[in-house]
């Protein structure tokens, strides 16, 4: 088989939960010979699924690649998790692919994670079909799909293999390229005339696909209206055209669990689905540079997938968009301008490697042992640097803080997740100094829970998680004077320092420090000890404890000894002047506030102001996004935000998003603070 990109096919399995995306992903290798039976998610023994977690949780986690061979193609097929908590997956596979077949089950239809896949590959203008699975199911609604799809997506959508249901059941599957219905046993298929009980549906659904096809181009419009039947191959290239530019959205109806109809659908991405395509890079100087899908033209591949195992090291998973990857020659990032040597290429089936020759460009591998590439870096020539468009990655929102069981454990568990957020960079990890936690975040439970699951498994390091602490601080509301004396006689030299420092509310973040001494009460060189003592009380305020914030302490006044006098009896001095006067100043608490930026649907807008409002959360304002959804912008407190990623997803159903970032510190309602108070004396 040729190595040209015209012969290749990448495609992506994307869409909702449990839809049947891994099960379709077994069913196409087994139709196009690479497997000799279908897997099974509940049996553990998928292609795709081979990760120990996705066997125990019978979920996928991970997007996975398998490759086959099929009518003179190679196919390269992306088997994507539906679940929001590993949104990364179906991010890695949209960027590698070109073609996303959006997965529907005929039992449930439409659902929103099926809407986000669709509205995601739009966005990359890649190639987009419909498949309604589980056609095996008694309670499986082909029409009832299909017509939700129509009603969601518009008049592009086109059915190309539909049911024919006889008797309440699906006796056949009609493929409209071919004119012709077939019965299937099992993998087999046989010819048969169709006779479906509603012929008048079945004859509407036909001119449907007639017209959308014909629609494609003058000369196939033209022999439409002219009552003239188009051909095969007529069809196939209005299919071409109209599947490219997404004028068509096509509709198949399959089984997956028993391979039905799925070699009709492994035709189509042969015969009809679109080819690696051009992209465009920046290059070296900044200027954008269109590469054409050419072995011979500059090397330039995107990394779309990093696997680090600590067994068998790092695995870089590259979708090669102009040139040719081999080994030997030298990789260099065009993202962080670091260059080293190509080791093993291999292509990907599952969880096995394949020794390959070469990546040419439009397929997709990956090269083993590559230290210094990313998700979403550029592989290049460094006499050609390049920069293509990276992965996108979803925002971390949830986050919590993860504890070592073993004392003296930090550092593995830092060292762990690191390596974890290196394979998933929808998680991220950060050491808070002040609340002195390491916060882990990520999209959901789900994933923070299988995080803390590997991170036993692959590093032996057991781990507890919590709620994170909040970055609170505290100030004064009102203009005080206190005097602090420290004085201590124990034979010798003795310790004396005498100073009356004023307090007052001030718009700083650190400590505002002046002087008027008048006389020489408090000698110039002991001024520097007195606000080295002042700042050192600020690290740790009055109330509870947290960091205090908008103070003005100015010395006016003092007293000292020429013997006894020090620094540090004028350090001690000021403490107790701070501690005094700081007390007395009515302290009160400050909490951090965010601004939220959430992106809803209509119907879900007042919910989530609802839920905003009941976090003691202000909104300021709304508006319209480009998409038809709304953006609502808040400022909430931090402490109430930790449960907003939750209420997020159930209030949206997943079709919202958000962003927070720090915007000021406002005082704390009185209630909360006395509860925060008590807590910090508790401990």
């Amino acid at each position: 088989m040729s190595n040209s990109a015209e012969n290749i096919r990448n495609i992506a399995l994307v869409g909702h939960a449990s839809k049947g995306k891994t099960t379709l992903c077994e069913a196409l290798l087994n139709a196009a010979g690479a497997t000799e039976r279908i897997g099974k998610v509940a049996d553990g023994n998928t292609i795709t699924d081979f990760d120990a977690e996705e066997k125990k949780r019978k979920i996928s986690i991970n997007s996975a690649v398998a490759s086959a061979e099929y009518k003179g193609k190679a196919i390269n097929i992306v088997d994507t998790p539906g679940l929001f908590d590993f949104e990364m997956g179906a991010a890695e596979g949209l960027r590698a692919a070109d073609t996303a077949i959006i997965v529907v089950s005929a039992r449930s239809g439409l659902a929103v994670g099926a809407e986000k896949a669709f509205k995601n590959a739009g966005s990359r203008r890649m190639a987009r079909i419909f498949v309604t699975t589980k056609m095996d199911d008694d309670r499986a609604d082909f029409y009832k799909s299909f017509n939700g799809i129509v009603a969601q997506f518009g008049t592009q959508v086109c059915p190309i293999v539909v049911p024919v249901v006889a008797g309440g059941k699906v006796v056949s599957y009609y493929n409209m390229i071919e004119d012709k219905a077939y019965a299937y046993d099992g993998a087999k298929r046989t010819e048969v005339a169709p006779a479906p009980e509603d012929a008048a549906r079945f004859e509407a659904v036909k001119a449907v696909f007639a017209e959308a096809v014909a629609g494609t181009d003058e000369e196939l419009m033209e022999k439409y209206f002219e009552g003239e039947e188009l051909t095969k191959e007529e069809k196939i290239r209005g299919l071409k055209l109209g599947v490219a530019d997404g004028t068509i959205i096509p509709v198949f109806a399959l089984a997956g669990v028993n391979g039905t109809a799925c070699d009709m659908l492994l035709d189509f991405v042969a015969d009809v689905c679109p080819a690696p395509a051009s992209e465009y890079a920046i290059d070296g100087d900044g200027e954008p540079v269109e590469l054409t899908v050419d072995a011979n033209g500059p090397l330039a591949a995107i990394c779309f997938k990093t696997v680090a195992d600590p067994f068998i090291g790092k695995l870089s998973y590259f979708k090669v968009i102009s040139g040719k990857i081999t080994s030997g020659i030298n990789a260099y990032n065009g993202n962080n301008g670091k260059e080293e040597r190509i080791g093993k290429v291999v292509k990907m089936f599952g969880a096995k490697q394949l020794d390959a020759s070469e990546l040419c460009a439009g397929d997709i591998g990956a090269v083993l042992k590559l230290n210094n590439f990313e998700t979403g870096d550029t592989l290049c020539s460094k006499d050609k640097v390049l920069k293509l468009d990276g992965v996108k990655i979803p925002v971390a929102s949830y986050k919590v803080a993860i504890n070592a069981v073993k004392k003296g454990e930090e550092e593995k568990i830092s060292s762990g997740i690191l390596r974890l957020c290196e394979e998933d960079p929808s998680l991220a990890f950060v050491s808070n100094t002040e609340t002195h936690q390491q916060i882990l975040m990520g999209l959901g439970e789900q994933q923070i829970d299988v995080a803390v699951s590997r991170l036993k498994d692959k590093f032996g390091v057991d781990s507890s998680l919590a709620a994170p602490k909040v970055a609170y601080r505290e100030t004064i509301t009102r203009k005080v004077s206190a005097q602090g004396r420290h004085k201590k006689q124990s034979g010798g030299h003795g310790q004396f320092g005498d100073v009356f420092i004023e307090f007052e509310p001030y718009d700083t973040e650190k400590l505002e420090f002046a002087e008027r001494i008048v006389g020489g009460s408090v000698p110039k060189n002991f001024f520097p000890a007195v606000e080295k003592g002042l700042n050192e009380c600020m690290e740790k305020g009055v109330l509870a404890g947290y960091p205090m914030v908008g103070i003005k302490a100015t010395l006016y006044d003092g007293s000292y000894h020429p013997v006894d006098s020090s620094e540090m009896s004028f350090k001690m001095a000021a403490s107790l002047a701070f501690k005094e006067g700081v007390t007395n100043a009515m302290p009160v608490l400050l909490e951090p506030i965010v601004t939220l930026k959430a992106v809803v649907n209509d119907d879900a807008m007042g919910d989530i102001i609802g839920d905003i409002n009941k976090r003691r959360g202000r909104v300021l304002g709304m508006t319209p996004t480009a998409d038809g959804m709304q953006e609502i912008l808040a400022e909430v407190p931090d402490a109430e935000m930790n449960t907003f990623s939750t209420s997020m997803r159930q209030i949206t159903q997943g079709r919202g998003s958000f962003t927070t970032e720090f915007a000021r510190y406002e005082r704390t309602p009185e209630h909360i603070s006395q509860k925060i108070i008590a807590e910090a004396s508790a401990e």
